[in-house]
């Protein structure tokens, strides 16, 4: 059995896919473009050379432009102070004492909790905001402090 050029291409673009979809690595779904590029231009007629030529004009124009446009995308926040990582982020705690260093037990979820002050300026007792978890501790700013921005941000 001899496997044409065209039907080549297409098996590597689809053992490309595969291999991204075990692995997660998207710039393997750039390269096989480039191989459906290259089976597309062996299914004209078009020599090997050509083949090659446009699978890696494909392929790494491909990467290329998809390695740009993360480049230029906004960075999230860190897993322990993003929202879409941790559901606690944004959550109102109520600190009765701040210790010297900065530190408070809180009571949140039915459970107490090591807190720091993630805020500007003195900590004081009152209403606070969940900013981060970094394991068994919350940092917490002050209510007031953490509403403004966010509604900011909301508008714009």
């Amino acid at each position: 059995m001899d496997l044409s050029a065209p039907t080549l291409w297409w098996v590597l673009a689809g053992v490309l896919v595969a291999v991204e979809l075990a692995t997660g690595t998207f710039y393997l779904l750039m390269i096989a473009l480039g191989a459906a590029g290259a089976a597309l231009v062996a299914h004209a007629g078009a020599g090997a050379t050509a083949q090659v030529a446009a699978a890696a004009l494909v392929g790494g124009g491909a990467t290329a432009l998809w390695h740009l446009r993360r480049a230029r995308a906004p960075r999230s926040a860190p897993a322990q102070a993003n929202r879409d990582v941790n559901l606690d982020i944004g959550s109102a705690v109520h600190v009765e004492h701040w210790a010297a260093d900065g530190s408070a037990r809180v009571t949140y979820r039915g459970a107490a909790w090591q807190a720091r002050y993630a805020g500007s300026g003195t900590p004081a007792p009152g209403a606070h905001v969940i900013v981060s978890v970094e394991a068994n501790r919350l940092g917490l700013a002050p209510a007031a402090a953490t509403q403004a921005p966010s509604s900011a941000t909301a508008r714009g």
